[in-house]
């Protein structure tokens, strides 16, 4: 069943709040007493890449009001696997989470995360980063992978071209990405199940808006732009997601995936993206560094070790508002595993709260004010 009623409230130059709901799978509507839940944007998507986000318990993610979060095919796949997740419920049910889960294709794990790989026109063989078992991951597998998993929102197999990529190479993957695409789409999921094709073509203007105009002949719910944020200079994504973004369909939703920084995810909203997702705010909060309103923040460093105030006055967490900065760098500095919980509740709900003031503004014709007042607050500007 596709993404309904989709309807785009407001603009302010390329940026857009948009809203759209999504039916869920039977478990979750009957947590929930109804068939369908509406997602709103701009919003953030908290990664959980084996069935949970690290640190934090489905009950505080709702809690922050968090609308959909992640979960890994690769990951889910070899562990504990998909048919045993199926056959326990389905990963909304596996992990209690009753509301929408988007699961990516695997693809950028098998890139990166195996041992060794081998590409082909039919699908990539690959080790497993655990046992260095072999295993065939194929554009069918990966759908029939994520069917079982049951999420809401399915990724299309992709490959993803490194940082730097000699051109030959590029237009290879290009076309591997839209074949492997068709491929997938003649997998049957599951009828509460949305599809989402992912644009890539590295950062050439031209070969992005070749590999739009491919995909979105074919009949996908929603678009993505993959193949970000892998040690190309941030300046030159942010230049192409200008010229890019605004041409996505515009009655479909438009992802930008595993990106990023607060700045990057301001900038691609004023390009005219709706969703993001990133591990940046939970694997920086358990390695101490925490994001506010009045900017970054070490939790580690000396100068916090008799500071009573809270991490950041204007955050309504758990963190912010029941501890004080002496007491989360106490818990950093003596490893307990209260300072990660506590440091991705607050970046988490830092995120998200980025991402409602965003969608705030440009519902009320003030974004461009409110980026002015953030980054003076931000950065000391």
């Amino acid at each position: 069943m596709p993404i309904q009623n989709h309807n785009v409230l407001a603009r302010e130059g390329s940026a857009r709040a948009t809203e759209f709901t999504v039916p869920l799978d039977p478990w979750s509507s009957e947590r929930l007493a109804k068939n369908d839940v509406m997602i709103q944007t701009p919003t953030f998507m908290p990664v959980g890449t084996q069935g949970t986000v690290k640190a934090v318990m489905t009950r505080d993610l709702k809690t922050m009001e968090a609308q959909i979060i992640l979960g890994n095919t690769y990951h889910l796949y070899l562990r504990p696997g998909h048919e045993r997740v199926e056959r326990l419920g389905g990963l909304h049910r596996f992990m209690n989470w009753a509301g929408p889960i988007l699961t990516d294709s695997g693809g950028f794990q098998v890139f990166s995360l195996a041992d060794l790989n081998k590409v082909t026109d039919d699908g990539v063989w690959f080790q497993s980063h655990h046992d260095g078992s072999k295993h065939y991951l194929t554009p069918e597998l990966s759908m029939q992978i994520q069917r079982a998993l049951g999420s809401n929102f399915v990724m299309a197999f992709d490959e993803c071209p490194p940082y730097p990529v000699e051109p030959q190479k590029l237009e290879q993957a290009m076309r591997r990405t839209v074949e492997w695409a068709k491929r997938g789409l003649a997998v049957e999921l599951k009828p509460h199940q949305n599809r989402f094709g992912i644009i890539q073509g590295g950062l050439s203007v031209e070969h992005r808006l070749q590999s739009m105009a491919d995909l979105t002949a074919l009949p996908f719910d929603a678009f993505a732009l993959g193949g970000f944020a892998i040690g190309e200079p941030m300046p030159l994504m942010h230049e192409l997601l200008e010229t890019v973004a605004p041409k996505m369909p515009e009655n479909k939703p438009r992802y930008l995936m595993g990106v990023g920084r607060p700045e990057d995810l301001i900038s691609a909203v004023s390009s005219g993206v709706d969703l993001f997702d990133c591990v940046l705010p939970t694997r920086n909060a358990r390695n101490g560094q925490l994001f506010t309103s009045l900017g970054k923040v070490n939790i580690k460093n000396a100068v916090y070790a008799e500071d009573s105030g809270p991490l950041d006055p204007d955050c309504d967490c758990m963190a912010c508002t029941q501890y004080s900065r002496a007491y989360l760098r106490h818990l950093f500095i003596a490893g307990e595993h209260l300072s990660a919980q506590l440091n991705s509740i607050h970046n988490l709900s830092f995120y998200l709260s980025l991402m409602r003031n965003m969608r705030e503004a440009i519902l009320e014709n003030r974004f461009d004010e409110w980026k002015k007042n953030f980054y003076k607050k931000f950065k000391g500007k």
